[in-house]
């Protein structure tokens, strides 16, 4: 079958992947060591959200590539520090060319460094809201293949996650950005049947011991 019934490539190395990271390094390597592992760190899961907003109109590879500048330059992603940003650093941050310069993004993400100190007094951390409202299985497709995968950019899960977001007053926060965020911080398992790394995920998922 073609990989546009199956949503599956076979690499170089044998391997059957999903088609999404093609052939390219660090798309490989984010797919096989990143995507999909449960994380239960605060500053990682702020940093994916906050990265997914900038995502918004642009191509993830692009913000992938860009990582490491967007680390440096929102503090490590550490929310309590970005929280106390400035319309100077704003300023700097417009002036960056290793980030994506949109100032209502880089606004945004100071908006939602606050409102993640915010969320973490009432609910105890990032990790255990979003880990709360973690899909249960019957919630889930069975299988997961490509075209489910493709006619569902956003689910219900991931709307309500949205909707509460923003009414804690988050920004870009929709529910396919959430739902982004969800499939890369394994939330979901969303590699796909037959993908090498479905298993290994799955194995994490089970070992996880949910923060509550």
């Amino acid at each position: 079958m073609s990989e546009q019934k199956t949503g599956l490539i076979v690499g170089s190395d044998g391997l059957t992947r999903c088609f999404w990271p093609g052939v390219l390094p660090d798309y490989l390597a984010y797919h096989d060591d990143e995507w999909g592992r449960p994380v239960t760190d605060d500053h990682r899961l702020f940093e994916k959200l906050c990265l997914e907003g900038f995502q918004s109109g642009l191509s993830w590879l692009t913000i992938l590539r860009k990582r490491e500048n967007f680390r440096e330059a929102f503090a490590g992603f550490d929310f309590e520090k970005v929280a106390r940003f400035t319309e100077k650093d704003v300023e700097g941050l417009l002036g960056n060319p290793g980030i994506v310069r949109h100032g209502g993004k880089i606004r945004s993400t100071i908006n939602n460094a606050q409102r993640a100190i915010e969320l973490c007094e009432k609910e105890g951390s990032l990790a255990a809201y979003f880990w709360r409202q973690e899909p249960q299985p019957h919630e889930r497709p069975d299988p997961v293949d490509y075209p489910t995968l493709i006619a569902n950019p956003k689910t219900e899960i991931s709307t309500r996650i949205s909707k509460d977001l923003k009414k804690r007053g988050w920004s870009f926060v929709g529910p396919t950005t959430v739902y982004a965020f969800m499939q890369a911080m394994g939330l979901v398992n969303d590699h796909i049947e037959g993908c090498a790394c479905r298993a290994k995920v799955e194995d994490l998922r089970k070992a996880l011991r949910r923060p509550s």
